[in-house]
Parts: C-alpha cells; structure tokens; sequence
C-alpha cells in the first residue's frame, strides 16, 4: 500500500463533553482493503471515536484526513457523502420490510411517472449480494423480520456497500451470533477488505479479531495504548494491553512514548 494515501487518519483527535474528557490524542488510521480492529473494555472510547468518524460527535481537537485531504464531518450525511458507512449493533433495519426494501429505505429508486421502480431496485439489490457473495439469502423480497442475525448483518452490510461505501464501520457485528452465523459474517468481512474496502471492526471478541483484522488498536481510557500486527501478537498481550493499559508497539517500529 505504499504510495497510496490512507483511506482515513485521524492524528490527536480528542473530545471533550464538557468537563469530561472521552477521548485524548488518538491516532488512527485505516488503509484501502485493509481491516482494523479497535478494541478495548466497556468505557474506553471506542464508540465515542466512531461517532466522531461518522458526524455524529464534532472533534474538540485534532485532525481528521480522507484520503489524504483534511476534512470536517458535520453529520452522518456529510460521513456517507464522503463514503464512510457505519453499520451498528442494532443494524437499524425495518422488520415489517422486505430485503429490498430495506436496502433502499429513504433512498428508493422512482421511474419516470414517479412510482416505485421496484424492478430496478430488485436488480441492484442482487448484484450487490452477488458482489459480496452473500449466498444465505433464498430472495431479496423476503421479510427481513424471518432472516437469521447472520442474514440480517449481512443484509446491513450489503446496503452500506450499495451506497459507495469505501469505509465500513462494523460495531459488534457477530454479537449474540451463533456459531454458523459468526463464520458467515466473519467470511463477509474478510471478503470487504478482499474488494478493496476499509473496514474498522469494533468487537469484545478477540477470537473474531483475530480470525480477520491486519491490525488491532487498543484504547483505554480515551486514550491509544496499543497498536499490534495481528500476525505477530497473541491473544494474551492484547488483553494485557485492553486491562493494564501497556504501551506496546509494531515490531520494527520506533517505540512510543505515552502521551
């Protein structure tokens, strides 16, 4: 990847809610086709730091760069415009709806006399499924309220592509997932950074990290501690670095100082 600017990097980003202090000093960075997993315990600022990604928190300070270029995210819009999708916990799909018309919700394709263009939409939808090689879902005019956790985040995954999508922020996405349905959303997310996305991978499960990141960041407190190479680290330095808060580094890198 050398050569390539990095999709986003953020360099010193804090945030401050009033006199609380969510996040101090964190860099980050995230390349094309490369999947980064941010992880640490309940209260470290890992969903603090997505919101801020996708416009849902302005900085406090800091900078934030897409693509080499420093910009402003105002809101979740300004975020998609740029092709930063977040696909959260609770995957804000509609159960009452179909697979299509979930994929398309508020953004529903029209003909010319201004009807739906159901036609069309169910030809994109396939094509998008098909490009992520999603095979689980028998029709997209199914009811997503009848699909398994595994389908429906695969569904949400899906309409996040859809929309030009470059970064792909996944909360938790094999949480309260079986077995089966965890290796069907972790061979998902394998396949985004094999397309060329960015993915930022948010999980409590190592084992899943493990299974599909290049990189693990870890916060605690706000705060970076540690940045690791998934092939040269284990499971057990990353936890000492979630608990303790130890400064480690990427071999071949110059160690850090706290800041």
């Amino acid at each position: 990847m050398s050569g390539t600017a990095p999709l986003i990097q953020l360099t010193g980003v804090s945030k401050n809610f009033g006199a609380v202090q969510a996040l101090s000093n964190v860099d980050l960075v995230v390349n094309p086709g490369e999947i980064v997993a941010l992880v640490g315990d309940n209260g470290a600022g890992k969903s603090t730091l997505i919101k801020a990604i996708a416009g849902i928190h302005a900085i406090s300070k800091g900078e934030i760069r897409w693509q080499g270029e420093p910009v402003t995210v105002r809101s979740p819009k300004e975020a998609a415009r740029l092709g930063i999708e977040v696909v959260y916990q609770d995957l804000a799909l509609a159960d009452n709806l179909d697979v299509v018309e979930n994929m398309f919700l508020g953004r529903e394709k029209l003909t010319r006399t201004f009807q739906l263009d159901r036609i069309a939409m169910e030809r994109r939808a396939l094509e998008v499924l098909e490009q992520l090689r999603v095979t689980t879902i028998r029709s997209v005019g199914q009811s997503v309220e009848g699909l398994s956790g595994g389908q429906r985040q695969s569904v949400a995954v899906a309409k996040a592509v859809m929309w030009s999508a470059k970064l792909l922020i996944l909360d938790e996405p094999t949480a309260a997932l079986g077995v089966a349905q965890t290796r069907e959303v972790l061979e998902l997310v394998h396949r985004l950074g094999e397309q060329g996305l960015g993915v930022l991978l948010i999980s409590h499960n190592l084992h899943d990290v493990f299974e599909v990141a290049d990189r693990i960041v870890v916060l605690r407190l706000g705060q970076n501690v540690a940045e690791f190479d998934r092939r040269t680290t284990n499971q057990t330095e990353v936890v000492e670095a979630i608990t303790a808060g130890r400064l480690s580094h990427v071999p071949g890198q110059a160690e850090e100082t706290s800041a």
